[in-house]
C-alpha cells in the first residue's frame, strides 16, 4: 500500500519535517485547515511558529466498517468505540497495511534532510496518533540517521493492544523488517502526549494508559492534560505546550528561546503528492 499525502512547504530554509496523521473520518486537507484554527497564546499556528518545518499530512485509506454498513477514512477499523478492546484483532489488519507505508514516508522525508531521521517529527491525533504509536514500536532507525526521530507528539491518543510487552506488541502485527529486539527509537525519541479531560471519544484514562505504557518501555514522556477542549487540540495552552516542547527538544531552544521566536508568514499552499 502506498499512502498519498499533502504538504505545506517551509517558508524558510528547510531544517525539519513533521509527518502528521489525522483522525478517523477526516482527510488531510480538512485536517490541515482545521489545525490552522488552533493557535497558541501569541495567535500563531504550529506552521507559523516553525517556518523552517515542512509539514506532511498522509491520507488514511477508505475502509469498510465491520460493525456497520459505513465506509470511513480510517487507518484501521474499530469494532466498538466504547470498548476499544472488543474484537481488538480487527485493528491489527489496518495497522499491518499502513505502518509499512508510513515508515516509507518517514524514510523519504529523512532522505530530504540528508538522511537525518532525527530531524523528522512524527505526530498524530486520535486514531492517527494510535497508528503513530505502533509505528514507533516497529521502527528501527539506523545509527547513521541519528538512531531516533526528532520527536513524537500525540493528541487525544490511546494504545491499541495495551497491556502487552513491547515484544508482544510487535508480534501482534508481525511486520516484515520488525525482527529487531531493541527499543532504541522509544528510548531516544522525546515524546509529548496531550489530552483533554473532557474528551468524550478517547477517554483521558486511555491517554494516561498510553503514557504509562510508553514509560514502561523506557520512553521519556511529557504528559499534559487540560480540563476542557474535548476530542481535539487544547488552545491556546496546549498549543503553547507543543511549541515549547518542539523548541526545547527539536530546535534545542530553552523556554526563553521559545518565547523569542517571531511569527513569520508561511505558505498555506498544499501540494497533492
Amino acid at each position: 500500500m502506498e499512502i498519498p499525502f499533502i504538504t505545506i512547504p517551509p517558508s524558510a530554509p528547510h531544517t525539519h519535517t513533521v509527518v502528521f496523521l489525522h483522525g478517523r473520518g477526516d482527510n488531510p486537507r480538512n485536517f490541515a485547515a482545521s489545525l490552522a484554527h488552533s493557535r497558541d497564546s501569541r495567535n500563531r499556528t504550529l506552521v507559523h511558529a516553525f517556518p523552517s518545518f515542512r509539514w506532511v499530512f498522509p491520507e488514511a485509506p477508505l475502509r469498510k466498517c465491520a460493525s456497520s454498513p459505513d465506509t470511513w477514512p480510517q487507518w484501521f477499523d474499530v469494532w466498538n468505540v466504547r470498548d476499544f478492546a472488543e474484537r481488538e484483532e480487527l485493528q491489527a489488519v489496518g495497522l499491518r497495511e499502513v505502518i509499512p507505508a508510513i515508515r516509507r514516508i518517514l524514510a523519504s522525508e529523512a532522505a530530504l534532510l540528508g538522511g537525518r531521521w532525527d530531524r523528522v517529527v512524527l505526530a498524530g491525533i486520535s486514531m492517527g496518533a494510535a497508528t503513530s504509536v505502533h509505528t514507533l514500536f516497529n521502527l528501527d532507525v539506523p545509527a547513521a540517521g541519528g538512531g531516533r526521530l526528532a520527536a513524537f507528539i500525540g493528541f487525544s491518543c490511546r494504545c491499541p493492544f495495551a497491556g502487552r510487552t513491547l515484544a508482544e506488541m510487535r508480534k501482534v502485527l508481525d511486520l516484515e523488517g520488525g525482527d529487531f529486539d531493541h527499543a532504541d527509537v522509544l528510548l531516544r525519541t522525546p515524546m509529548l502526549l496531550e489530552h483533554c479531560v473532557d474528551d468524550p471519544l478517547v477517554l483521558v484514562r486511555n491517554g494516561r494508559g498510553l503514557r504509562d505504557t510508553l514509560r514502561g518501555f523506557g520512553a521519556q514522556v511529557e504528559w499534559k492534560e487540560y480540563p476542557s477542549g474535548g476530542h481535539w487540540f487544547h488552545s491556546p495552552t496546549g498549543m503553547d505546550d507543543a511549541v515549547d516542547f518542539l523548541n526545547r527538544h527539536v530546535l534545542g531552544n530553552d523556554s526563553a528561546g521559545a518565547s523569542s521566536v517571531q511569527p513569520q508568514a508561511a505558505s498555506d499552499a498544499m501540494d497533492l503528492s
